[in-house]
């Protein structure tokens, strides 16, 4: 489909290029020409040209260059027929399509975006005429919301009167066009009525500006759903395509490459009057593919302005997705408990600009979320924090962010990097029924770690002359183990030892003491305890110093522990005693 060539040419010559970019940018005639900043990249000093003589532009810093069709196509993202008409509607020019039926069902929506337009304005003047007393509760209720006449007037906010047929009586159109628009119905009798009564009506606009539906909220003693949005079945209207604001944040969304989405319609107009200008909401409606197609036309990044836990959670399914798939980044903002974009707009615009300012990429702000609310002063908590930050990582496709994440994870519970990448590649691979394994899973050598601390369990059980010298909390890793040990450690005897303890210890306790200890050596166990023990120090460390970024405060301890490792792996100890310097290291870096 196509606009005649002659009504295209009649376009150019007829449309001032130099009003038309004043639109978006100031311009200053310096000769026979007009300069000034270019309106599609940052700059500082003027390299943008217009001409008014020829109808067209050139931009001597980015190379961009047209007439008014291409100027408006590249600043609105508008494909070329809608340029073009976009143009002639402004010049007053009628335009002929060479497909006479696409031609056609083109007129078809300019006239019913008329339609909805007089409706705008009708529902517009019943909310700000102080003579509608039926309205003053409606006012009342925007006034609270920090929503005054001003921003009515702005945002052309309506009040739908509560009857059934004042839009009908005002309009007076067809039948098929009162149905067509989504603005009303036919009852059984033939009479037209309204579709929206007794609500505040925001009109939904398209990208290009045409009034196309309405989001309808009722009052706080209202009747029927809270929210009540014009029907799919409007023939210029589809919620699942369509950005409530795209057409006021469009502007700035191209200019610093980001949208702000949020939930509500409010939300949006609190965000435009604290100054963010790039702020759209969905219509009643989850995020879509293609609403994510649309946004990407005009930035590639999109911040999820949301309640903090539905928006970790209401796009991550498919999110990662439409990264790849439409070269976009989806960051959250995290905003403070119980406040949404609308409330925070008016009682503190500083904070919103700086939640907005500082938002994450999604997988940061999932993975923090999960780290801060684990125990991340005890290891069992370390541990169980780390299990679930990586059962978030796992779901993103691309094994380099993966990677990315393992490692915060592992200085964050100070884990080993390559325990977590096992882990990861476990939780990739595994059912979740595998996954919920127990905590020592994510240690350093679960099998050799729970064996020896059994070990040396076993010892202060049956034979504790040989481990009273040199075992100490420092060696245990394990919760379990560390509990079992105070309980030896504090009672006379194994019964009243046993008394202390839960089920879960008191069971390993019950089992330990009737399991042969005959091949429990105590240099073997001692030098094992002391190699993982400082694996474990070592691994902290390393952490706490990339964390830091001060490695010269560390490497000295971390050199020293590495050193004692490979020694320790190599050749064990000869003697008690040999093990007992780097033991009491342990105790007084550990604070134990």
């Amino acid at each position: 489909m196509g606009i005649v060539d002659d009504d295209i040419r009649r376009v150019r010559e007829e449309s001032d290029i130099v009003r038309i970019v004043t639109q978006h940018t100031q311009l200053k005639k310096v000769g026979r020409s007009w300069k000034g900043l270019c309106p599609f990249h940052n700059e500082k000093t003027p390299s943008f040209t217009v001409s008014q003589e020829t109808g067209r532009y050139y931009c001597f810093g980015c190379q961009a260059t047209g007439d008014s069709i291409e100027f408006l196509r590249q600043i609105e993202n508008l494909d070329f027929v809608a340029a073009v008409e976009t143009l002639a509607s402004q010049s007053g020019i009628s335009l002929r399509y060479t497909d006479k039926k696409e031609g056609k069902t083109r007129n078809r929506r300019k006239e019913l975006v008329e339609i909805v337009a007089q409706a705008v304005d009708f529902y517009n003047k019943k909310l700000l005429d102080r003579d509608q007393q039926d309205a003053r509760p409606a006012r009342e209720y925007l006034k609270q919301r920090g929503l005054d006449g001003r921003i009515a007037e702005k945002f052309s906010i309506g009040w739908a009167p509560d009857s059934w047929d004042s839009l009908c009586k005002d309009l007076s159109i067809s039948n098929e066009d009162l149905v067509a628009s989504g603005l009303g119905g036919i009852n059984k009798n033939g009479g037209q009525y309204d579709f929206f009564r007794n609500r505040i009506l925001f009109p939904i606009f398209s990208e290009q500006g045409d009034p196309v539906a309405f989001g309808g909220r009722k009052l706080p003693n209202g009747d029927g759903p809270k929210y009540k949005n014009t029907s799919d079945g409007a023939e210029i209207y589809s919620k699942s395509q369509t950005l409530y604001g795209l057409n006021w944040a469009k502007e700035e969304a191209a200019r610093v490459d980001e949208l702000v989405v949020c939930e509500g319609y409010t939300d949006v107009i609190g965000c435009h009057e604290a100054g963010i200008s790039r702020a759209v909401a969905t219509c009643g409606t989850a995020l879509t593919r293609e609403h994510v197609r649309k946004m990407a036309r005009f930035a590639k990044k999109v911040t999820l302005a949301f309640d903090a836990d539905s928006a970790g959670q209401s796009a991550a399914e498919k999110a990662y997705e439409w990264e790849s798939e439409f070269d976009v980044l989806f960051k959250v903002a995290d905003l403070p408990d119980g406040q949404d974009p609308g409330d925070l707009a008016f009682s503190d615009p500083e904070e919103l600009r700086r939640v907005i300012e500082n938002a994450k990429p999604l997988m940061q702000f999932r993975v923090d979320r999960v780290l801060g609310k684990g125990d991340l002063d005890s290891k069992e908590g370390r541990a169980k924090a780390a299990i679930e930050a990586m059962k978030v990582v796992v779901e993103h496709p691309d094994q380099l962010i993966r990677d990315q994440y393992i490692v915060q994870i592992a200085d964050k519970c100070l884990i080993g990097v390559d325990e977590v990448r096992r882990r990861a590649s476990k939780e990739n691979s595994t059912t979740e029924k595998e996954r919920e394994t127990s905590l020592e899973d994510i240690s350093n050598n679960p099998v050799e770690r729970m064996t020896v601390e059994y070990q040396a369990l076993r010892m202060c059980i049956h034979k504790p002359e040989e481990v009273k010298d040199w075992f100490h909390p420092v060696l245990l890793s394990d919760p379990l183990s560390e509990t079992i040990y105070e309980a030896l450690n504090t009672s006379t005897n194994l019964h009243e030892a046993n008394e202390m303890l839960g089920k879960e210890a008191s069971d390993l306790l019950g089992r330990l003491s009737v399991e042969e200890s005959e091949d429990d050596k105590a240099l073997g166990v001692f030098s094992r305890l002391l190699s993982l023990a400082a694996e474990r120090k070592a691994v902290e460390l390393e952490s706490l110093a990339r964390q830091s970024g001060d490695l010269v405060e560390y490497q000295a301890d971390i050199s020293y522990l590495r050193r004692s490792v490979m020694e320790l792996n190599q050749e064990g100890i000869h003697e008690i005693e040999a093990g007992l310097k780097l033991r009491s290291w342990l105790i007084d870096k550990s604070g134990v």
